[in-house]
C-alpha cells in the first residue's frame, strides 16, 4: 500500500495500535472512559487532527502565495454527536484563529479557502470505503 498508514495491535494494552505511516511511528488508544490506557489519541482525535492540520497547512499556502499578512494560524476542533430531525448526526466544529494584520475581507476570503482544504473535501461528500480481507497466510485462528 503506497503512501499509505498500517495500523496493527501493538500489545501495549487492551486497545491500543502502533500507527505506522511511512518513516512515522505513532500510537493510537482509547481514553480510559471508554476502557482503553489512553497511551495515545483516540481514532476520533486522529481524524480532527487531520482536519485541523489540513485547514492550517491549506490557509498558510493561501496565504504565502497572495502575500497576505498571516502571522499565525490555529485550528481548534471538537466533534459531537447532535440530533438533526430526530437522526444523530456527527457535528465537527472547527474554530480557526488568523493572527495578523489582515483586513475583514481577506479574513472571510481565509475562511472560504479552509472550506476548501482536501481533508475537509473529503469529509464533507458521500465517503466510499471499500474494505478487504488481506492474506492471513501461515496463521491459524
Amino acid at each position: 500500500m503506497a503512501n499509505g498508514v498500517v495500523v496493527t495491535e501493538n500489545g501495549q494494552g487492551k486497545y491500543q495500535q502502533a500507527v505506522d505511516i511511512g518513516q512515522h511511528h505513532l500510537i493510537a488508544d482509547e481514553p480510559v472512559s471508554a476502557g482503553g490506557d489512553d497511551g495515545g489519541p483516540a481514532p476520533v482525535e486522529f481524524l480532527l487532527t487531520a482536519l485541523g492540520a489540513c485547514t492550517a497547512m491549506t490557509l498558510r499556502m493561501y496565504a504565502e502565495r497572495k502575500g497576505l499578512a498571516l502571522r499565525q494560524v490555529s485550528v481548534a476542533l471538537q466533534h459531537e454527536k447532535v440530533a438533526v430531525d430526530g437522526v444523530l448526526r456527527d457535528r465537527i466544529e472547527r474554530r480557526i484563529t488568523l493572527d495578523g494584520e489582515l483586513t475583514s475581507a481577506e479574513r472571510q476570503r481565509l475562511l472560504e479557502i479552509a472550506e476548501k482544504c482536501p481533508v475537509h473535501k473529503i469529509l464533507s461528500q458521500p465517503l466510499l470505503i471499500a474494505s478487504s480481507l488481506a492474506s492471513n497466510q501461515g496463521k491459524t485462528g
